[in-house]
């Protein structure tokens, strides 16, 4: 083996050879010492040269948690595959949430005893010293996202040399145990508006709505869009011979600002749809292009003019709606009509999906047109609604049977009784 073993007071030491410096030509050594013996010393130097001539060594990098998750968040904005502003923005939430437990830390100090704590704190939440409630703990699937972010910034930080051993591997994250009564009692449905509560809060936004109010939520109502996809709608996204709309992107606005919109492909691979609507809803989509068209004029040199749909008129005239004033008008529209502040833009597509339902359309035919690969909140709607069909199914079941019987049971003495008369 190359190297020196030395003795430095009661400890044994050992320097190595790792190559040549590329760049000033000279060696690059590694030094190593604290051990009890001579022996301990050669034995890890060995292991240092072993992992060496691998390629698996990489020169150790001192930091903080902290340092580590901001040069990773930087690195994964901008390198690899694209990512949506939105996925960004998760993944920086989640860094935050797992900063109160690393923060100053030295990573190579962070083991997994450390991280699997970590998780189970935010699986219970905090109490105070009486047992009351100060956090609430998170959901499953909210732990399960702050835990794919974590290990990334750990694998990036083995990557870089900064993390000797990955803490997040062979980790549990916790999952709430359900009971039998639990599993039994799963009833939670997503508030949604009943028919006649709809029909009200249409009625309140034809009489008290403001600019455009009427024909974004008569829209939402009527096709289940996303607010995002609606926000989205371009002239070229509508086919009024077939009364067709093209859902292909939505819009993202982070900071609420007209002028800093993304637009960004829809949330799944099937959220990329064509869906079949009402002639009158398609009317009034005509009439928004109408509406675009006289702002434009107005404004000849300052109009946005990319051909959004349900576009700003005034100071940001041609610019995408964006969701937050649609939850903002929804809200204010709720308040006047008397119905339950707590229901949202996303509430019409539940309302839709519920009403579509009752109306008799098949689930698949809901999920497609929802743009749904698969959703568990869609599908309990559609069960909710659907169970006293599926009783009525089962009582025609019944009476077909027990019908079928009783004829049969004629025909048998029809039967027996004709054969009497030939005897």
């Amino acid at each position: 083996m190359k190297g020196s073993f030395y003795k430095r007071g009661s400890t044994w030491s050992y320097i190595v050879d790792v190559g040549i410096d590329p760049e000033t030509g000279k060696r690059k050594q590694k030094s190593k010492g604290g051990f009890k013996t001579k022996k301990l010393a050669q034995a890890h130097a060995a292991d240092f040269l072993s992992e060496s001539n691998k390629g698996e060594y990489i020169a150790s990098v001192k930091m903080t948690f902290e340092e580590l998750a901001d040069q990773w968040l930087e690195a994964y904005s901008r390198l690899g595959k694209p990512k949506k502003q939105g996925t960004i923005l998760v993944r920086t939430k989640e860094k935050k949430i797992l900063m109160p437990f690393f923060r100053k830390m030295c990573t190579m100090d962070i083991t997994s005893e450390d991280y699997q704590n970590a998780l189970y704190k935010l699986e219970l939440g905090q109490t105070d010293d009486e047992g009351n409630i100060i956090k609430k703990g998170l959901a499953y699937n909210t732990i399960s996202g702050i835990h794919a972010t974590a290990s990334m910034i750990f694998k990036y930080g083995v990557r870089i040399g900064s993390v000797k051993k990955n803490p997040t591997l062979d980790v549990y994250v916790p999952r709430e145990t359900k009971t039998v009564s639990d599993l039994e009692a799963h009833t939670y449905l997503p508030a949604y508006f009943e028919k006649d509560e709809l029909l009200l809060f249409l009625d309140t936004v034809r009489e008290y709505g403001l600019e455009n109010d009427y024909e974004t939520f008569m829209t939402l109502a009527y096709t289940g869009l996303r607010v995002g996809e609606l926000c989205a709608l371009k002239e070229t996204d509508l086919d009024f011979t077939e009364n067709k709309i093209r859902i292909s992107k939505t819009v993202y606005n982070a900071t609420n600002n007209y002028k800093m919109y993304t637009l960004v492909t829809p949330k799944t691979a099937s959220s990329f749809r064509e869906i079949d609507t009402d002639p009158d809803i398609m009317n009034i989509l005509k009439d928004l292009l109408t509406l675009a068209q006289i702002e434009k004029k107005k404004r000849p040199n300052s109009y946005h003019d990319e051909g959004f749909l349900f576009a700003m008129p005034g100071a940001y005239a041609g610019y995408p709606l964006i969701p937050a004033k649609v939850r903002k008008r929804m809200t204010r529209i709720l308040r006047l009509a008397g119905l339950n502040e707590n229901l949202s833009p996303h509430s019409l597509r539940h309302t839709h999906a519920s009403l579509l339902a009752e109306a008799g359309v098949g689930l698949e035919q809901i999920m497609q047109r929802l743009g749904h690969a698969n959703d568990d909140i869609t599908k309990r709607i559609y069960l909710h609604i659907t169970k006293p069909k599926r009783k009525e199914a089962v009582q025609k079941f019944g009476d077909l049977m027990n019908s079928t019987t009783e004829s049969d049971l004629k025909n048998v003495n029809k039967m027996l009784a004709s054969e009497d008369d030939e005897q």
